[in-house]
């Protein structure tokens, strides 16, 4: 019989609907650290605004649908999830695939590029599922940065397509990531090469000439210090300014509709350019795009030995 391939995409969690949870999730974002009655109540009303998130049931419709396109493709795969920081957690996840009797499981980061500082705690969870679960647990394949997957590449690029078409001709694109301090940018440049690398790459298989797109950040967070720069309310005075009046935010980090896109681009970034008189779009996130489930599918089979597909 055929070794079953397991598969676990692992993004960082949300919490609870009713936000119950709420302070114990930002303090396990925040490595413990307790968050101050303004923080828990300053992100409560995000959340209420945008009617909370939808990360964990379109993380586990991406593993549904991965499952079925690895399923079609002749491999006997089951695939599910885990969060880091909220159920259902990485060993959840390890443990359901075990259960399901796979011998080996790829572990895919939901994010394209890959900061030892920033995502290392992935590595440590998975390691520590594997240690709980003894041996009956899966061998795991940690799948490698994978920003420059074709596939992944091309969901971006036709998202961005599809974005411009609403929009007056040669409107700029602003190619976002999620901000950092500086202190742990100037620790992490591989980490920001591959940013702008991914930001070059969808750029140029979206036909956008270089005067037409520019990488910026966004999300900066609530620790003292620099933040990374440009912002995005940085860029868009300046593009107004230019003479244009709309811009498209394309996100080439985030790969699915939670906070960050649908309170801090959908609510702040479209408040900040209205505010500048341009009119604003936002590519549809790429959630569970056929082209991006096939990008899922070449990462779990290129980061673990799988049998051939079956005849």
């Amino acid at each position: 019989m055929s070794e079953r391939l397991g598969v676990l995409l692992m993004t960082y969690g949300s919490p609870a609907a009713d936000l119950h949870d709420l302070p114990q999730y930002l303090a396990a974002v925040r490595g413990g650290r307790e968050p101050s009655a303004e923080l828990v109540e300053e992100f409560r009303r995000r959340y209420e605004l945008i009617g909370g998130s939808p990360l964990i049931p379109i993380t586990l419709a991406q593993a549904a649908a991965l499952e079925e396109r690895l399923r079609a493709d002749g491999l006997d795969a089951c695939a599910t999830v885990g969060m880091r920081f909220s159920a259902p957690s990485i060993l959840d996840g390890m443990r359901e695939l075990r259960d399901l009797g796979c011998e080996t499981v790829t572990a895919i980061v939901m994010s394209p590029q890959y900061s030892d500082i920033l995502m290392n705690g992935y590595r440590r969870a998975v390691d520590a599922a594997v240690a709980e679960l003894g041996a009956t647990a899966p061998i795991v394949h940690m799948a490698p940065a994978w920003f420059r997957e074709p596939d992944f590449v091309a969901a971006v690029a036709e998202r961005i397509r599809d974005g411009l078409a609403s929009l007056p001709a040669g409107a700029p694109v602003l190619l976002t990531a999620h901000s950092l301090p500086r202190r742990v940018a100037d620790a992490e440049p591989d980490y920001l090469d591959q940013l702008r690398e991914t930001a070059a790459t969808v750029a140029r298989a979206s036909d956008l000439a270089d005067e037409r797109w520019h990488f910026c950040w966004q999300s900066a967070g609530h620790e003292p210090g620099e933040w990374m720069k440009p912002d995005f309310a940085d860029l868009v005075p300046r593009l107004r300014d230019a003479g244009h009046t709309a811009v498209l935010v394309a996100p080439i980090q985030f790969l699915a509709d939670h906070l960050e896109i649908l309170y801090d681009v959908d609510i702040g970034a479209r408040e900040q350019a209205e505010a500048a008189g341009m009119a604003f779009a936002r590519i549809e996130s790429l959630n569970v795009s056929p082209t991006f489930i096939g990008a899922l599918a070449h990462i779990a089979i290129a980061a673990a030995p799988v049998p051939a597909p079956r005849a």
